[in-house]
């Protein structure tokens, strides 16, 4: 179905200082981070290079509902929090996968849990058959999405993917990569005063790695891994929070021009990235991204330079 690689993924700390610095840059209006020296976004190469999620294929898109008891009884056999709610519990879904007991313990890594979750869960997916069987892949696609892919804010996951998951043979042909990034524009639209992102907040945090090296924020990992993503790990910075954001603004703001990444991955070898080839006839276009009822632009014209393009001077007539 195409989840493998980033099921896979170790743990990234989160970088909360770097995230945030970055959401009080973003421009709702044209969805992109605004720098003194214009305008920069994560895109769909992106997004394919740090975490190996398909960008091509069909929009995660479709018809949404107010309520959504109806599919999550047939197809899941759980309950919806409320008449009118898209989300169940977390805790409600892991029971149904036998792994209620799959807590985090104390010094165990994300990558850990998931793991022992992933394979709990497998382990309860094999002893069925059947029906039972794939209504047990669908709790399991319903958490990995709308907890990990499409995350949320608290314990409780958003459903919406369901109806997309009643034929499981078509899974694997939707572009979950781009739903992605546009859920990810989508937060960041939010208020600044909102500390983090909903989302895969990770792309974030490895897009500005990347592009942005010179803020210092980044220690190298595992070296030629894939994903991207594996490569890096946050360098802890014990001073508070405000005093962080404070001071990687400030580095915003004296970057040189030539210190910007603009093609981080030229030297990459995409043989072992095999989404990379499929979705470049997207990367260096205008598109609208696609996240249920959300829609957002990708402005290729706008941020030129971060896709290796030249950038031309905008004249406004006075």
């Amino acid at each position: 179905m195409g989840f493998g690689p980033f099921l896979r993924l170790e743990e990234l700390a989160p970088d909360v200082a770097l995230i945030q610095a970055l959401k009080e840059r973003w421009d709702p209006e044209c969805h992109a981070f605004l720098f003194p020296w214009g305008h920069m976004v994560p895109t769909l190469e992106d997004v394919v290079w740090i975490t190996n999620l398909r960008v091509d294929g069909q929009a995660v898109t479709g018809t949404t509902y107010t309520s959504y008891q109806e599919p999550v009884e047939r197809l899941l056999g759980l309950e919806v929090r409320g008449e009118r709610s898209s989300l169940v519990q977390q805790t409600a879904l892991q029971a149904s996968l036998g792994v209620a007991s799959a807590r985090r313990q104390t010094g165990e890594g994300q990558a850990e849990h998931m793991e022992w979750m992933t394979d709990d869960a497998r382990a309860a997916m094999a002893e069925e058959e059947g029906e039972a069987a794939d209504r047990d892949l669908r709790r399991f696609l319903t958490l990995v999405i709308g907890k990990l892919i499409l995350g949320t804010r608290g314990d409780p996951v958003s459903c919406r993917c369901l109806l997309l998951l009643e034929d499981l043979s078509s899974v694997g042909n939707y572009a979950w990569g781009a739903a992605l990034l546009a859920h990810l524009f989508d937060s960041l639209g939010t208020s600044s005063r909102v500390t983090g992102v909903a989302g895969f907040f990770p792309l974030l945090q490895v897009w500005a790695y990347y592009h942005l090296p010179s803020l210092r924020r980044r220690v190298a990992r595992r070296r030629g891994a894939v994903p991207l993503l594996q490569r890096w790990r946050f360098c802890r910075d014990e001073r508070s929070l405000r005093r962080q954001v404070t001071l990687i603004h400030d580095a915003m703001d004296t970057i040189p021009f030539g210190h910007v990444q603009w093609t981080p991955y030229v030297e990459e070898d995409d043989a072992t990235q095999p989404w990379v080839e499929r979705g470049r006839p997207y990367f260096g276009r205008d598109i609208w991204l696609h996240c249920y009822n959300t829609v957002v632009p990708l402005h290729h014209r706008l941020v030129a330079r971060t896709l290796g393009l030249h950038q031309a001077v905008v004249e406004f007539p006075t």
